[in-house]
């Protein structure tokens, strides 16, 4: 139980940026029109200084 909450605690204070800069949600999403029709993207990530890490789907 300890343990647990030594964890959540560590957690909570890395996701405010008590240890650094916050780690940022980002969002995106984009519509491309061509001649071969309409296509749309959207895109979802994490920001944390230099780095950034995203997931994204389209059609």
């Amino acid at each position: 139980m300890k343990c647990g909450l030594a964890i959540l605690s560590l957690l909570t204070l890395a996701a405010c940026g008590a240890d650094g800069e916050p780690v940022k949600p980002t969002a995106s999403s984009t519509i491309t029109m061509s001649s071969s029709g309409v296509s749309v993207g959207t895109a979802v990530g994490l920001r944390r200084g230099p780095f950034s890490l995203a997931l994204g789907v389209g059609s």
